[in-house]
C-alpha cells in the first residue's frame, strides 16, 4: 500500500532539510562535535525552564489583567449610580428653582416644597434659598438639626463685601451660576459642623433676570454611604479625592497610627457631573502568589539546575580530554600567525649550524625560497661573497653562546646580489625538556634606519660647524637647574665653559658672579615648557666691564632634546658700531655748531649793519656832549639825559653781541625745562636783523599756558632761525610784491592719536613755494636748492627734530590751482599736564583751539 502524497511529499522536505544539516555536522572537528553534542541537552533544559517561567508569568500577567478590569468596571459602576442620583437631584432642583422664580413664596411655603424634595434624598443635607445679594431668603434642613444663627456657607455677611481672594468656595460657585445661567458645583469645604460637603446652585430666572439662587449641600460621605453599590464595597475599596489626591471619604476606615499599604491596583475616574476636581478612586490588590511562593515553579527550577549540574561536569570530562587537541591546535596557529604577520625575519638552526626553519618574512628580505634555505649547512646562500669568514666567525660566536645582547650588525646579501643592513638578534632554543636544540635568530632589515642616522649624524656635524664658526656667542641655559647645555666657540672664547656670562648677557649687568638661579635668568621661570617654547624677547644691548665690549642680546626659549625647558642667547659684538654710533654723535654736534657759524656767516652784513647804527648813535652823542661841553652851552640835565641815550645805545649793542655769542657757542645738548614763548622771542630777535635786510615782515603767535618743553632751546632756536631764513631768502629770491613779503611763526598745542600731546611750530611764507620733487629729497643730506648751500641745514634740522622725538614736514599752499606760499611745521613731545601761566588761552587764527579758555599773544617785527 503506498504513502499519501501529502505524506510523501513531507518526508522528502525532510530528508533535503537533514542533508545540509549532515553535511555541516560531518564538515566539524571531533572536538566541535563533542561540545556541541553535550551543550544541545543543556540548550534543551535551558528552553524547558524558560518555557516554564513564559508559563508562569503569562497566567500571572493575565490574572492581574482581569483584577484591573473588575476594578475599573467597579469604579465605573460606583461612577453611573452617584451620577444617576446627582442629575435627579439636579433636575428637581432646576424645577424647584423655576417655580420659585415665578410665583412669589414664603418661607413655609418653602420649607414644605424643600421638606418634600429632601424627604426621599438622603444626600441633600440642606436646602437654602438666596437672593441676589446672597443672603438667605428661606431655608431647610433636615430634623435633628439646629440653626443656631451662625453664617451659611455661601452667605455674606450683611454690610460687609469679600474682595475675590477672601471668597469662599460656595461664593465663587454663586458667582458662576449667576454669570453662566446655569447649575454650577462648587469645589468641597467643611460646613459649619465639620461635615465635607459640596453644594449645586442653581440659578433662578424671572423673564430673563437673575433673581436668586437655589443651593443644596451634599454630604460626600452620605454619597458614598447610599449610593456606592453594596457589591462593589464587598470587592474594593472605593474612596473620593479631591484635586489634590487628599481622601476626602472612603468606604475602607484606615487603622489609626499605621501606614496604609500602596494598592497595587488603582483606578480613578471623575466624579460626574459635578466637574468639581474630585475623583471616585477604586482601588484592588491581588490576591495570587508570584513565582516565588509556587512549589510547583521550584520543583521545576530544582530539577532543571540538576540536569543543567550534570551536563556540565559531563561538559568538563570532555574538555580535559580535548586539552591536549586544543594545544597542539593553538600552537599550530600561533606558529601560523607568527609566520604570516610578522615582517621580521626568523630562522633557526640546530647546534650544528643547519637551517631547519624559517618564515616567510626571511624568505621576502632574501629572496630564496624556504626549499632553498632549509637544511643548508654553511656558508649561506645569503652570505656575501666578500665576507664569508667574517660571517663564519660570527657563525660560531652565535653556536657558542657568545652572542652580544645587542645584536649583531651584518651585511645580507639578496638573491639578484643587492646587499643590505641587518641587525640580528639570537635566543636558545629549548624543548619541552629543557634541553637546547638550537638556536633562534630574528633579523630586522636597519637600512633606512642607519641612512637617517647617518644623515641625522651629518646634519648635527654641519649644525655645530655653523654655531662653531659664528663670531657671535650662542649659549644654551636650562631654566630649572641654571645649568650650561650648550655653548659655542665665541661664547667659550669670551665667558669661559660657565654659565655666568650667560646670566650676564640675560640680566644686562656685570654682578652675577655665580651661575644664576632660574628665576633670575628671566621671570617665566616654572612656567610650562609648552607655553614658553618659541616665546623671545625684545633684542637689547649690555655693555661687559670685563671684557670692555658692548653685546647685541637676542633671547628666546626653547624645549630642549630631554623636554626640559631652556633659554638660547644670541650675544653679537656690536662694540665697534657703539664706536661708530659715538663718533656719528660728535661729528653731528660738530655739524650743529657749524651750522650756527655758517647762519651767522651768512647773516654778517645784516649784523654789522644792526651793530653801526647803536655804535653811530654813540659816536654822534659824544661828538655832541664834546661841542656843547666846549661850547659851555650844556647843563648837567642835559649832560645826564645825552649820557643815559649813549648807555641805552651801548646796552643795545651788547645785547646783540651777546645773543649772537650765545647763539654760536659750542656746547653740549642739554634738555633742560625750556619755554615755547622764550624760544620764539629769542629766534624772532635774531631773525629780525635778517627780516629787516631783506625787507620782509614777520608775525609771529605763541598761544598762551603752553606746558612746559623738555628740550635743549639752543637747538631748538637753531631750527627756527633756519627755517625762518629760508623763508625770507625764498620771498626775497623770488622777488615777491610787498603784499606778499610776509612770514608767519606759530606756536599752539595739538593733540593726535599717532603723537599724543605736542606742541606745534610753525613757519609759513608767501613765497613760491617748492616743487614737488624737490619736497620728497628736501632733508637728504648735502641735497639743497641754492647754488651756494650747503645741503646740511634742513638735514640738520630734522636730526634735531627726531632727536627730540617729533616730526618735522614741508607742504605747499595753494590758492585753488595756484601756489601761495610753504608751510614748514614740526612738533616737540610735552608733558601735558605742565602749564606755564594760568591766563586764559584764545582760539587760533586758524580754527584750532589750543586749550579751553585760552588767549593768544601775537607780534609783528619789520
Amino acid at each position: 500500500m503506498s504513502a499519501p502524497p501529502q505524506a510523501s511529499g513531507a518526508t522528502g522536505l525532510g530528508q533535503r532539510a537533514r542533508r545540509p544539516l549532515g553535511r555541516w555536522w560531518r564538515r566539524q572537528s571531533p572536538a566541535r562535535q563533542d561540545r556541541l553534542a553535550t551543550l544541545a541537552p543543556l540548550a534543551s533544559v535551558l528552553l524547558f525552564l524558560a518555557a516554564i517561567i513564559s508559563a508562569f508569568w503569562y497566567l500571572r500577567n493575565e490574572e492581574i489583567e482581569r483584577e484591573a478590569e473588575a476594578v475599573k468596571r467597579d469604579a465605573e459602576i460606583a461612577q453611573q449610580q452617584i451620577r444617576l442620583r446627582l442629575i435627579e437631584d439636579q433636575e428637581q432642583l432646576v424645577r424647584l428653582a423655576r417655580e420659585f422664580a415665578t410665583r412669589e413664596l414664603d418661607p413655609a411655603e418653602f420649607s414644605q416644597q424643600a421638606g418634600g424634595l429632601a424627604s426621599d434624598r438622603p444626600e441633600i443635607a440642606r436646602l437654602v434659598w438666596l437672593g441676589t445679594d446672597q443672603r438667605p431668603r428661606a431655608r431647610f434642613e433636615p430634623a435633628g438639626e439646629r440653626d443656631d444663627g451662625a453664617p451659611r456657607a455661601g452667605a455674606t455677611p450683611p454690610g460687609t463685601e469679600r474682595s475675590p481672594d477672601l471668597r469662599t468656595e460656595a461664593e465663587w460657585a454663586f458667582i458662576a451660576a449667576r454669570d453662566l445661567r446655569q447649575p454650577m458645583y462648587s469645589r468641597p469645604f467643611k460646613d459649619r459642623h465639620g461635615t465635607l460637603v459640596f453644594q449645586v446652585h442653581v440659578p433662578m430666572l424671572a423673564r430673563g433676570h437673575f433673581v436668586g439662587a437655589l443651593v443644596a449641600d451634599y454630604g460626600i460621605d452620605v454619597l458614598m454611604r447610599h449610593f456606592v453599590p453594596s457589591e462593589v464595597t464587598r470587592r474594593h475599596a472605593v474612596a473620593v479625592l479631591d484635586e489634590h489626591q487628599a481622601v476626602l471619604a472612603s468606604t475602607v476606615t484606615p487603622m489609626p497610627g499605621k501606614a496604609q499599604q500602596r494598592a497595587s491596583i488603582v483606578h480613578e475616574v471623575p466624579l460626574a457631573p459635578a466637574s468639581n476636581g474630585l475623583l471616585l478612586r477604586a482601588t484592588g490588590y491581588r490576591t495570587s502568589v508570584g513565582l516565588i511562593g509556587n512549589a510547583l515553579f521550584w520543583l521545576v527550577v530544582a530539577l532543571s539546575v540538576l540536569t543543567v549540574w550534570m551536563l556540565l561536569g559531563t561538559w568538563r570530562h570532555m574538555r580535559r580530554r580535548g586539552q591536549i587537541q586544543d594545544a597542539l591546535v593553538q600552537e599550530t596557529n600561533f606558529r601560523r600567525a607568527m609566520e604570516n604577520s610578522m615582517l621580521t625575519g626568523m630562522r633557526a638552526i640546530d647546534r650544528e649550524g643547519r637551517v631547519t626553519y624559517v618564515n616567510p618574512a626571511f624568505c621576502a628580505m632574501t629572496g630564496f625560497t624556504e626549499a632553498e634555505l632549509i637544511g643548508r649547512l654553511p656558508p649561506y646562500p645569503y652570505w656575501p661573497h666578500d665576507r664569508v669568514d667574517e660571517n663564519h666567525r660570527l657563525l660560531q660566536q652565535q653556536l657558542q653562546g657568545r652572542s652580544p645582547a645587542g645584536g649583531i650588525e651584518v651585511k645580507v646579501a639578496r638573491r639578484n646580489g643587492s646587499l643590505f643592513d641587518a641587525r640580528m638578534y639570537v635566543s636558545p632554543l629549548v624543548d619541552a625538556r629543557g634541553h637546547q636544540t638550537g638556536w633562534m635568530t630574528s633579523m630586522t632589515n636597519i637600512t633606512e634606519a642607519k641612512r637617517i642616522r647617518d644623515q641625522l649624524s651629518a646634519s648635527h656635524e654641519r649644525f655645530t660647524t655653523v654655531l662653531e664658526g659664528l663670531e657671535a656667542a650662542v649659549s644654551v641655559l636650562s631654566v630649572q637647574q641654571g645649568e650650561l647645555l650648550f655653548a659655542n666657540r665665541s661664547y667659550r672664547l669670551w665667558f669661559g665653559a660657565d654659565a655666568r656670562g650667560h646670566g650676564l648677557l640675560a640680566s644686562g649687568s656685570a654682578q652675577g658672579q655665580a651661575a644664576p638661579e632660574p628665576e633670575d635668568v628671566d621671570g617665566f621661570g616654572g612656567l610650562p615648557a609648552q607655553e614658553l617654547a618659541g616665546l623671545g624677547t625684545d633684542p637689547r644691548e649690555v655693555y661687559a666691564p670685563a671684557l670692555d665690549k658692548w653685546f647685541d642680546v637676542r633671547s628666546r626659549y626653547l624645549q630642549w632634546t630631554d623636554g626640559r625647558l631652556a633659554q638660547m642667547l644670541i650675544a653679537t659684538d656690536v662694540t665697534a658700531r657703539r664706536r661708530a654710533e659715538e663718533q656719528a654723535a660728535l661729528q653731528a654736534e660738530k655739524a650743529q655748531v657749524s651750522s650756527r657759524l655758517i647762519t651767522m656767516g651768512e647773516m654778517a652784513s645784516s649784523v654789522a649793519h644792526e651793530l653801526n647804527q647803536p655804535l653811530t648813535a654813540i659816536n654822534n652823542y659824544c661828538n655832541g656832549m664834546v661841542s656843547r661841553v666846549k661850547a659851555g652851552s650844556i647843563d648837567n640835565d642835559g649832560l645826564i639825559a645825552a649820557l643815559q641815550k649813549t648807555a641805552k645805545q651801548a646796552e643795545r649793542a651788547g645785547q646783540i653781541i651777546h645773543r649772537i655769542r650765545a647763539f654760536v657757542k659750542k656746547s653740549e645738548p642739554q634738555r633742560v625745562p625750556a619755554h615755547a614763548k622764550d624760544i620764539v622771542e629769542d629766534a624772532v630777535e635774531l631773525a629780525s636783523i635778517e627780516m629787516r635786510r631783506r625787507n620782509v615782515q614777520i608775525h609771529h603767535y605763541v598761544a598762551q599756558r603752553l606746558p612746559v618743553l623738555k628740550c635743549d632751546p639752543i637747538l631748538v632756536e637753531q631750527v627756527l632761525l633756519n627755517l625762518l631764513k629760508n623763508a625770507a631768502e625764498a620771498i626775497d629770491n623770488a622777488k615777491m610784491p610787498a603784499a606778499r613779503r610776509h612770514i608767519e611763526l606759530r606756536v599752539v598745542p595739538r593733540h593726535t592719536p599717532e603723537e599724543g600731546g605736542v606742541i606745534e611750530f610753525s613757519v609759513t611764507d608767501m613765497g613760491p613755494g617748492l616743487p614737488e620733487e624737490v619736497i620728497g629729497r628736501l632733508y637728504e643730506a648735502f641735497f639743497s636748492t641754492k647754488a651756494e648751500g650747503l645741503g646740511i641745514g634742513l638735514s640738520l634740522c630734522r636730526s634735531i627734530i627726531e632727536s627730540h622725538r617729533g616730526r618735522i614736514k614741508a607742504q605747499n599752499l595753494y590758492n585753488g590751482p595756484n601756489v601761495s606760499g610753504c608751510r614748514f611745521a614740526f612738533t616737540l613731545p610735552v608733558e601735558t599736564t605742565a602749564r606755564l601761566e594760568e591766563t586764559p588761552l584764545a582760539p587760533s587764527p586758524d580754527g584750532t583751539a589750543p586749550d579751553a579758555g585760552s588767549s593768544s599773544a601775537e607780534k609783528t617785527s619789520p
